[in-house]
C-alpha cells in the first residue's frame, strides 16, 4: 500500500479521491452530456434558438428569447401574460458561465462561444448559408456554396460568363440615371469569379462607381488569388490590385470598407467610349 507518513513523498495511489467523493475531472462523455443538459435549459420554446441575456421570463417563470418575445402577447408555455417584464438574473449568471454552440453547428461548425461572442461569430461563420451574390436586395436565395453556381445559371441567366484569366468587362450605358449594377462572370483556374461594377448616387448629382471581383468560394480560397482592374484610354491608365472578396462577405461590405476600385463620373468619362466603359480584368494565383 501507499506510505502516507514519514518523509516519503506520497505515491500516485495516495492522491486518489476519497471514497464517496466524485473526482473533479468528469469523463469527457459525461461532461459533454452535462454541458448539453445545461444549454438545453436555455432553448426557446418557439424558435429553438437560445435565450440569451438580457433574459426575461413570464410571471410563471418560463423563458422565451427576445426576438420571439417581441412578436408574442402571451407566454407560449403557459399562455400567461408576458407583461410586466421580469428579469431572471440567476439564469443570466448561468448563461455567462456556459459556452453555447454556434447556430450553424448542424452544418459543420464545432465552435462553442460565450453568449457575448456568439452573434458576431455567426455573422461571419464559414458554415452559414451563402446568400445570392448578385448585388441589389431583390434575390433572397440562400444555400450551400456548391449550389451557388447552379442558382446563378438558372435564376440569373442574363449574366455572361467569359473564360480565361485576362478578359475585358464591358459596362454599357454608364450614363443611365440612378443606381445601376453591371455583373459578369469570369472562369479560370478551376474557379468562378463575379465581376461587379456598381453605380451609386451618394448625394444629389454626385455619382460614384465601385468595381470589384468576388470569388464564388470561401475566404480561405480567396486568399489564393489576386485581381487587377485597369481602365485604359486617352493616354491614361488607372489600376487597382487586390485580393478578391469571398461572396460570403459580398459587394456591400467591400464598398463599405472602400476595398475596391472607386472612381467618379468625371473619371468614368475620361475612359468611356460612347457611354461604354471597358475594364481590363486579370486574375492571377498567389504563391503560397
Amino acid at each position: 500500500g501507499a506510505i502516507l507518513g514519514g518523509d516519503h513523498p506520497p505515491t500516485e495511489k495516495s492522491k486518489a479521491a476519497p471514497e464517496g467523493r466524485r473526482p473533479s475531472h468528469l469523463p469527457l462523455r459525461e461532461m459533454s452530456l452535462t454541458h448539453h443538459e445545461l444549454t438545453s435549459l436555455f432553448e426557446c420554446p418557439v424558435c429553438f434558438d437560445y435565450v440569451l441575456p438580457p433574459i426575461l421570463q413570464c410571471q410563471a417563470g418560463h423563458l422565451v428569447c427576445n426576438q420571439c418575445r417581441q412578436k408574442l402577447s402571451l407566454c407560449p408555455t403557459c399562455r400567461g401574460s408576458l407583461t410586466p417584464s421580469i428579469r431572471n438574473l440567476a439564469m443570466e449568471k448561468v448563461a455567462s458561465a456556459v459556452l453555447f454552440p454556434c447556430k450553424y453547428a448542424t452544418t459543420g461548425c464545432s465552435l462553442t462561444l460565450h453568449h457575448t461572442e456568439k452573434p458576431e461569430h455567426e455573422d461571419i461563420c464559414e458554415y452559414r448559408p451563402y446568400s445570392c451574390p448578385c448585388p441589389g436586395a431583390s434575390c433572397k436565395w440562400q444555400g450551400s456554396l456548391e449550389a451557388v453556381m447552379s442558382h446563378l445559371m438558372h435564376a440569373h441567366k442574363s449574366i455572361t460568363t467569359l473564360q480565361g484569366e485576362d478578359i475585358v468587362f464591358l459596362a454599357t450605358d454608364i450614363n443611365l440615371p440612378g443606381a445601376v449594377d453591371w455583373v459578369m462572370m469570369q472562369s479560370c483556374f478551376g474557379h468562378h469569379f463575379m465581376l461587379v461594377l456598381e453605380k451609386q448616387e451618394k448625394y444629389e448629382g454626385h455619382q460614384q462607381f465601385f468595381a470589384i471581383v468576388l470569388l464564388i468560394g470561401t475566404r480561405k480560397q480567396a486568399e489564393n488569388f489576386a485581381y487587377r482592374l485597369e481602365l485604359n484610354g486617352n493616354r491614361r491608365r488607372l489600376t487597382w490590385e487586390a485580393t478578391p472578396c469571398s461572396i460570403h462577405d459580398g459587394v456591400a461590405a467591400a464598398i463599405l470598407n472602400s476595398d475596391c476600385l472607386i472612381f467618379d463620373t468625371a473619371i468614368a468619362h475620361l475612359f468611356a467610349d460612347n457611354g461604354n466603359l471597358g475594364i481590363n480584368v486579370t486574375i492571377s494565383t498567389c504563391c503560397p
